[in-house]
């Protein structure tokens, strides 16, 4: 790797190396530095442009690097702990789809919680592997789903001991771990490999105060967002193998679906935050966490509100949890969360992760400032004030188990016929159905259309819920497996 340290970024040196060298540009992208688009060019500024290149020798290939990008994603896997990191510019749903499409073939299984991103499900109807769903725990008082239990994941390892790999979110969107380094000793013990999702999980490897990383609690693979948490570009993402994976036929997987035109602002920022969070990552999360437990104990001292932390921790299905989150109850004042959400953004100028029925998230980083922690709990006074209400008639959880009728490969490619979404009830659901965010299905193909489900996707159309998934774009009508 000649002797590269963690101080140096690659794939940003060449770059400013080729914007200095006064190239003839024969070559896409057709703007030419911005100067075929004048409008785009003065919108997002010329230096922006011109790094927008293309692959050629001097900056490497990312469907096959073998130089800048090769010696940043080295650089990568040093600073993960794991043995090969690939650089993602398809967003972490394309790591998730990766992980799952290397570690499993059509008709094979892969034990994985319900509540995972719709990535991992849309995994399985392209690839054709069938899911073994594990219910997450729920917390009764906040309607949340927990993580999932050491216990069933052994008997569902020991009932399906045919399946190849068990997917874990790292942690949940509302900050939740599961036991990761008991659930891979068991995986491993009975040969199958342990996929992270850590879209929500980036910090994880920087400081020592929060939960255990995938890579450091033996997980096989991990998607890490590294733009979610880790301080690059939107859009782009790390996935991370450890020793028993065959990393050069992920490499071919990934390419299966990754873009052959990777974008260069999206990999220099991805190797420009592996290195600041090397250098500063610990410094930066003492200071998000500095901030969030701060909103937490003034929000809790509002009444009413309740942002949950540490102590939902029992050892099992909330065996850790990621105290840079500021997750929030709102319930208890009788708003859902999204009605919360819409209040926040609509009369105060702020705009938080997403609101469910039940909850809030905002996202804290250092790159927040303390006068923005105020008027965030400044606000959620005003709001409890003004909006305060009976809690009668709000729903009371966010999970529903699912029943799983076919694969969802089958279901999503059946003949299907359209019909309104109130008529469903005891029909094979053959398309997604979800709030975004967070992205996790209420309904997935090959799933039984049950009177719970309805109830609850009536309800969060009402309170406003951003709803996605099916192919009518006002979800009114649904698309369910022809019967014979």
């Amino acid at each position: 790797m000649n002797m590269l340290t963690q101080q140096d970024t690659p794939i940003r040196k060449a770059l400013e190396e080729q914007r200095h060298n006064r190239l003839a540009h024969f070559d896409v992208p057709g703007h030419k530095g911005g100067r075929g688009n004048k409008e785009l060019r003065d919108f997002l500024g010329e230096e922006c442009m011109r790094l927008d290149m293309n692959s050629m020798k001097p900056l490497d290939n990312l469907c096959h690097p073998v130089s800048v990008i090769k010696e940043a994603q080295e650089l990568a896997a040093e600073a993960f702990g794991a043995k090969k990191a690939f650089f993602i510019v398809n967003g972490t749903t394309a790591a998730v789809q990766a992980m799952i499409m290397s570690a499993c073939k059509a008709g094979e299984k892969v034990i994985m919680p319900r509540n995972v991103h719709r990535s991992a499900i849309n995994a399985l109807v392209v690839n054709g592997a069938i899911p073994v769903y594990i219910n997450p725990g729920t917390n009764k008082q906040l309607g949340i789903p927990l993580g999932m239990s050491v216990e069933d994941v052994k008997k569902a390892i020991l009932e399906n001991k045919d399946a190849k790999a068990v997917l874990v979110n790292n942690p949940t969107y509302y900050g939740i771990c599961s036991n990761l380094c008991e659930i891979v000793k068991l995986a491993h013990q009975y040969h199958m490999l342990v996929l992270a999702d850590e879209a929500h999980g980036t910090h994880l490897y920087f400081n020592e105060d929060l939960p255990v990383s995938a890579m450091a609690a033996g997980a096989d693979m991990a998607a890490v967002s590294m733009h979610k948490t880790g301080g690059s570009l939107t859009q782009s993402s790390i996935l991370l193998t450890n020793n028993n994976v065959n990393s050069d036929y992920v490499r071919q997987v990934v390419n299966l679906t990754q873009t052959t035109s990777g974008n260069y602002l999206l990999l220099s920022s991805l190797d420009i935050a592996r290195k600041n969070m090397v250098l500063n990552g610990a410094e930066m999360i003492r200071k998000t966490l500095g901030f969030s437990s701060y909103a937490r104990e003034e929000i809790n001292k509002l009444g009413g509100y309740y942002a949950f932390g540490e102590e939902l921790i029992d050892g099992d299905m909330v065996y850790g949890f990621d105290t840079t989150k500021l997750s929030v109850h709102t319930r208890n004042i009788g708003l859902a969360g999204i009605e919360v959400y819409d209040l926040l953004r609509d009369d105060y100028g702020i705009q938080i992760e997403f609101g469910d029925i039940g909850n809030i998230l905002a996202i804290i980083s250092a790159g927040d400032r303390n006068l923005e922690i105020e008027r965030l709990i400044a606000a959620l006074s005003e709001i409890k004030r003004l909006h305060q209400k009976d809690k009668a008639g709000l729903f009371d959880h966010e999970y529903i188990p699912p029943h799983i009728i076919m694969g969802p490969q089958q279901a999503f490619y059946s003949r299907k016929v359209s019909m309104p979404i109130e008529k469903s009830e005891g029909r094979i659901c053959g398309e997604f159905v979800m709030c975004y965010p967070p992205g996790i299905p209420i309904l997935a193909p090959g799933e039984l259309i049950t009177r719970d489900v309805l109830n609850y996707i009536q309800y969060a159309k009402e309170k406003g819920c951003f709803m996605t998934g099916t192919q009518d774009m006002k979800i009114e009508n649904i698309c369910v497996v022809e019967e014979s």
